[in-house]
């Protein structure tokens, strides 16, 4: 695929022609108006391009390349590449292996299981450069009939969307090695649903801290009061807590039995301790203090999230009465906390580890109030008021300060 890129403020072209890199100045200053401008131009050049249609002079008529291409290219209708190119399954083994070195163990995991489960089966046998748009609509129709997760029907949009995704990524690649255009250039993403995130209140909240095993109420007081996601908290190392400046470093993460830096740099954080995470934290500390790892079985190993989910989480849920649901839900339960206690929502992206409040103001807008201050202190004041220490008498759910119970449950 083009680009419109600058040089010393000047706009120019920048793409690829018959399997060679095409770069065409001008003297555009770099505007957004400009780019909008060239931007429709190079759209209009790839399309003539893919078309076999386009004219090099038409566009660029004092060029040195209108002279080397000198008229049109009819390119065949099966195929776009300007030679034999290897089978899909050939290309995407060597892609894969070349790519390796630049991804997360787990998220490598993933794309091998895509790879393996949806592209190979459906495009392995066809040369690279012959796979046209309606091969990869013709496999999105039938991966979106197969069965999904969790007791979904069918494979949710989202999932579809990021197979044709790696495979942009892969036929991009593939594109500029053997010169033809990305068919997937122009195949519109499936909408995605929207899943409305599912908090629990701050009654709930307490209710469940105060219920749970003694022996995971430390988990559960930093898990809800620190937005940690699954990986972060399972993967968190007591060299990580910063008692002197009462803060979580959040540096790796725990996925798939493997630790590993976090999924961003933007991830990468340092998490202010309120006073009821710091006591829980102490506590912990007696408890697996000798340990790696402050979270973890009895031989030292982390958490493992099925058996907490499955044997902990899930059944007091249902001891309780309350709606099921992903204990990834806490996050978003520290989220509205933090909102509902009138926290600045700069403050609350970072402690999330989001780059900026865009996110946060998307997924959280109907929690956040009016009012705004500048650090943790409020968050602090109000969980230190009703979250006493670990051996804290069990509390109803009535009694909730007038302020934390905003309509914090969908």
């Amino acid at each position: 695929m083009g680009n419109v890129r600058q040089k010393r403020g000047k706009l120019f072209f920048d793409f690829r022609y018959r399997g060679e890199r095409c770069r065409e100045y001008t003297a555009l200053a770099d505007t957004a108006s400009n780019r909008k401008r060239m931007q429709s131009i190079l759209v209009k050049i790839e399309t003539e391009i893919s078309l076999g249609t386009f004219e090099y002079s038409r566009y660029f008529p004092g060029s040195n390349l209108s002279e080397k291409f000198p008229t049109k290219l009819t390119l065949p209708v099966a195929t776009q590449a300007t030679a034999p190119t290897p089978l899909f399954r050939t290309f995407i083994k060597d892609w894969f292996a070349l790519s390796l070195p630049s991804w997360r163990r787990s998220h490598a995991g993933t794309v091998r299981s895509s790879l393996d489960c949806h592209l190979i089966p459906h495009l392995g046998d066809i040369p690279v450069g012959e796979i046209t748009k309606t091969h990869i609509l013709q496999m999105r129709v039938e991966i979106a009939k197969r069965k999904g997760r969790g007791g979904n029907e069918t494979l949710s949009a989202k999932t579809i969307n990021r197979v044709i995704q790696l495979l942009h990524q892969a036929l991009a690649d593939a594109g500029e090695q053997y010169g033809f255009t990305n068919p997937t250039e122009r195949i519109k993403r499936l909408k995605q649903r929207r899943i409305d995130i599912l908090p629990f209140s701050f009654a709930e909240t307490r209710l469940i801290i105060h219920t749970v095993r003694e022996d995971y109420r430390p988990y559960m007081i930093v898990r809800f009061l620190t937005g940690m996601r699954t990986g972060e908290i399972h993967g968190l190392q007591w060299r990580y807590i910063d008692f002197e400046r009462r803060q979580i470093l959040v540096r790796e993460t725990f996925v798939r039995g493997n630790i590993e830096t976090t999924k961003t740099d933007g991830s990468q954080r340092e998490i202010t301790l309120s006073e009821p995470v710091y006591q829980a934290l102490l506590a912990q500390r007696q408890r697996t203090g000798e340990q790696a790892f402050v979270f973890c079985t009895a031989n030292g190993s982390p958490m493992d999230n099925d058996n907490f989910t499955n044997r902990v989480w899930y059944p007091l849920l249902r001891h309780l009465g309350l709606a099921a649901r992903r204990p990834y839900q806490t996050r978003h339960t520290c989220a509205t906390l933090w909102l509902a206690a009138g926290e600045n929502p700069e403050w609350v992206a970072r402690q999330l580890g989001h780059v900026n409040t865009a996110m946060l103001f998307k997924t959280y807008s109907r929690f956040i109030p009016n009012l705004t201050r500048t650090d943790g202190s409020a968050f602090n004041s109000l969980v230190s008021s009703v979250i006493d220490h670990p051996n804290a008498p069990p509390v109803s759910t009535v009694d909730v300060p007038a302020r934390a119970s905003m309509e914090m449950r969908p």
